[in-house]
C-alpha cells in the first residue's frame, strides 16, 4: 500500500495520504517558533490540530522527559484509542485500544517504516495514523538508566 507523506518541519505541516487511505492532516498553529527535537516543531497539544479526512481528532503528545513512556503520543478518532509509544532506541509501537498493531521507525525526516503485525490486520486508519504520528514525533527514545547516566557524565569535570 502506498502511503504519501509531506512534511514541513518548519512550517508546522505534515499531510499523509494514499490510495484507499484516509488523509491525515497535523498543523502546528501558525506564527508559533519549532522546536528543534520535534519533526512538527512542537508536543504542545494546544497548538496542534489533527485531522482524519477533514474531521477533527483529538491528540495528547506527553512532555518527552527521563522515560520512553514520556515520549507517547495519544490520539482519539471516533471514539478509538490509538497510542504510539516508543519499544526501542528507533522503534515505536503504535496500540489500537491496547491492541498492538505493529512497530514504526522514523528519524524525523518525512520517511516511515512500518512492521505491521500479521495478526493485527491494520486498517487504513490504521496505517495513515500511526504514519503521521511517527513522521511528526520520530521514534524510538533511550532508556531511562542511559538518559540518566548522559546526564551524570555532562555534571562530571
Amino acid at each position: 500500500m502506498y502511503v504519501q507523506i509531506d512534511l514541513d518541519g518548519p512550517a508546522g505541516t505534515l499531510r499523509v495520504s494514499g490510495h484507499e487511505l484516509p488523509t491525515v492532516e497535523l498543523v502546528r498553529a501558525p506564527g508559533t517558533r519549532p522546536d528543534t527535537h520535534t519533526p512538527i516543531g512542537t508536543r504542545k497539544a494546544a497548538l496542534l490540530a489533527l485531522t482524519v479526512d477533514g474531521e477533527p481528532a483529538t491528540i495528547t503528545p506527553a512532555r518527552a522527559r527521563l522515560l520512553r513512556r514520556s515520549y507517547r503520543v495519544d490520539v482519539r478518532v471516533d471514539g478509538i484509542r490509538y497510542r504510539l509509544v516508543p519499544s526501542s532506541h528507533v522503534d515505536s509501537r503504535l496500540t489500537r485500544n491496547g491492541r498492538t498493531l505493529g512497530t514504526l521507525e522514523s528519524a524525523g525526516d518525512g520517511r516511515v517504516d512500518a512492521d505491521w503485525a500479521p495478526a493485527a490486520d491494520p486498517t487504513p486508519l490504521d496505517r495513515a495514523l500511526g504514519t503521521a504520528l511517527a513522521a511528526a514525533f520520530g521514534t524510538g527514545a533511550a532508556p531511562w538508566w542511559e538518559t540518566l547516566g548522559d546526564i551524570a557524565a555532562e555534571l562530571i569535570p
